[in-house]
């Protein structure tokens, strides 16, 4: 399952049934799991783990050291999860020592070609990052996210569970769960109600996120006012806890 070409170190540890193609390379400590399928010419240097039924695509780079100049060699680490489909050009470095040292990618995530995954991000499960989406380093993407293409994320930005950035969006703050963002630079644009109908929110649910919306950006209250009047609704409408803790985790502010 191995081609002749491949180059595999005797530090890795590769499941029997993974599929390595012609001329790829697997450098220093890399693990990977069961039914993961790795393309021609894709570079994986270690420490890296990666998950089950994964299937990496040509030229793809995967584990090399951070593009940060404090980075000095200290033995950080990527971690992928399973499931997930990563393709053409895409970049996932390591993490460095100002943080925990991990970068992590979660399942079931769709990832397209150029994206670049840069030092101790954190992307959930089930999102989807569209061609050449850069997130710069320490960067949080929560569950069912989708990021359009070309989008670009500064540092420490968070993108709640749910959230929709449109094309060529440039996140300079947070962005709460389930609300759409677009333009350079990003402004809200609603809530993605077409997101929440396929993942089987209820129209009354909808409903209430979308009211919470208003009050956080059209009230004209100040977000800790909006924040106090989110908690209360929240006793009795729990969709909202998601869009309340991404308000209150917020460090960077939040697109307003």
């Amino acid at each position: 399952m191995i081609h002749e070409t491949a180059i595999v170190s005797g530090e890795a540890e590769i499941d029997s049934s993974v599929t390595i193609g012609p001329y790829s390379i697997v450098d220093g400590p890399v693990r990977v799991g069961r039914g993961t399928t790795i393309g021609p010419h894709v570079v994986l240097r270690g420490p890296t783990t990666i998950g089950e039924d994964c299937r990496i695509f040509q030229f793809a780079s995967i584990g090399e050291q951070p593009q940060d100049k404090k980075y000095a060699g200290e033995p950080t680490r990527l971690e992928i999860g399973d499931r997930n489909v990563i393709r053409e050009f895409a970049t996932f470095n390591r993490g460095t020592t100002q943080d925990d040292g991990v970068t992590r990618v979660g399942d079931d995530n769709w990832i397209m070609a150029y994206v670049h995954i840069a030092h101790d991000c954190r992307v959930g499960n089930n999102t989807v990052l569209a061609n050449n989406v850069t997130l710069a380093g320490h960067v949080d993407i929560g569950d069912y996210a989708i990021l359009g293409g070309f989008s670009g994320l500064h540092q420490f930005c968070k993108v709640g569970e749910q959230a929709f950035l449109g094309m060529y969006a440039a996140l300079g703050q947070d962005v709460p769960a389930y609300c759409m963002i677009g333009g350079t630079p990003a402004q809200p644009k609603g809530i993605n109600s077409e997101g929440l109908k396929r993942r089987g929110f209820t129209p009354e649910q909808i409903t209430h996120i979308r009211r919470a919306y208003r009050i956080i950006y059209r009230s004209g209250l100040k977000l800790s006012e909006a924040i106090e009047q989110l908690e209360s609704l929240s006793e009795t409408q729990p969709e909202l806890l998601p869009m309340l803790e991404s308000l209150k985790s917020s460090e960077r502010g939040i697109i307003r």
